[in-house]
């Protein structure tokens, strides 16, 4: 058990959004750009908690496309939102499951006594990354942002923490969802002579799809012998919203409906942003409550797959 408390949360949905059929997405406006909408989240998350900005004493940003190259997403998050604090800021990425390892890492600073005060903010902007012909993708994603503040708290085995956590990548999957240029691979001052492809999106739904239902059972078979666990021990679900094929991917684990969380028609996948957000409305709506065991999971371009038991 590794203590430590969710002591805020906050989000940020945009208020625009377009339909595609049954399925409703969400688009930041022109004049709003992904910072703000991880510093809406992240203040939320703050003032939730009962801080002031410069009470905390490190910054996560855990997303899948940050603000710029240099420097990094954290540090523009905190000249924002907490710029007289005196603590760390720090990016980690696992692209849709950052929130998670985000998560893990801050749980383990934390018990060492490195940090008390952590704030983990996510958050992409997809929609400006997408390519409209790609219709896969295009009608998939979801804009948002989710923020939490995770504290210190007493060293008990019933208390609240991380309980267990696995990671695990699969790197002949890797090029099956990706976003090539904007780096060294493909700099930004070869846009004008470069494959316009290099610059957005693609993804290769069915090829990962069926990379993740082959990779998904064993994942998860090793990091229940892990925890020590088995369902019956888990309250919920809060998978990544990766897509449509969410229900046949928890069939595929033994998890029942109702077992788990299931919004992709109602908000689409959201990125970095999917698992913390989902997490925070299953919080506001009371389906979650202290003392509760959550699942954490989801897939990831790489291919990586993510697991952590969190007790509120």
């Amino acid at each position: 058990m590794r203590n430590c408390t969710i002591s805020g949360w906050g989000t940020f949905r945009p208020t625009q959004s377009v339909t595609f059929g049954t399925q409703t997405r969400y688009r930041i406006p022109d004049d709003m750009s992904q910072l703000d909408m991880l510093a809406s989240a992240a203040g939320d998350a703050i003032r939730m908690a009962g801080f002031e900005p410069d009470d905390i004493d490190c910054v996560i940003a855990a997303c899948a496309a940050g603000i710029q190259p240099i420097p990094c997403t954290a540090a523009l998050v905190m000249e924002r939102v907490a710029p007289g604090a005196r603590a760390a800021a720090f990016d980690v990425n696992s692209t849709c499951t950052s929130f998670i390892t985000a998560v893990d890492i801050a749980s383990r600073y934390l018990v060492d006594g490195e940090y008390e005060r952590i704030l983990i903010v996510s958050g992409d902007v997809g929609s400006r990354f997408l390519d409209p012909a790609q219709t896969e993708s295009y009608e998939l994603f979801s804009d948002a942002a989710a923020a939490v503040v995770l504290t210190r708290s007493d060293d008990s085995a019933d208390g609240p923490g991380v309980i267990a956590s696995l990671q695990q990548t699969w790197p002949e999957h890797a090029h099956d969802t990706e976003l090539r240029g904007g780096l060294s691979l493909h700099p930004a001052q070869d846009y004008a002579d470069g494959d316009p492809a290099d610059y957005v999106f693609t993804m290769h739904g069915r090829r990962a799809l069926m990379g993740m239902l082959t990779v998904l059972p064993g994942f998860f078979e090793r990091f229940f012998v892990k925890a020590g666990l088995g369902l019956d021990d888990i309250d919920l679900v809060v998978p990544h919203q990766a897509s449509g094929a969410i229900g046949l991917a928890m069939r595929r684990l033994g998890m029942p409906v109702g077992s788990y969380v299931d919004n992709v028609t109602e908000y689409g996948n959201m990125v970095s942003a999917s698992v913390p957000y989902t997490l925070a409305r299953c919080l506001d709506e009371g389906r979650l409550g202290r003392g509760d065991t959550v699942l954490l999971c989801g897939t990831a371009a790489g291919l990586t797959a993510n697991a952590l038991v969190l007790r509120l």
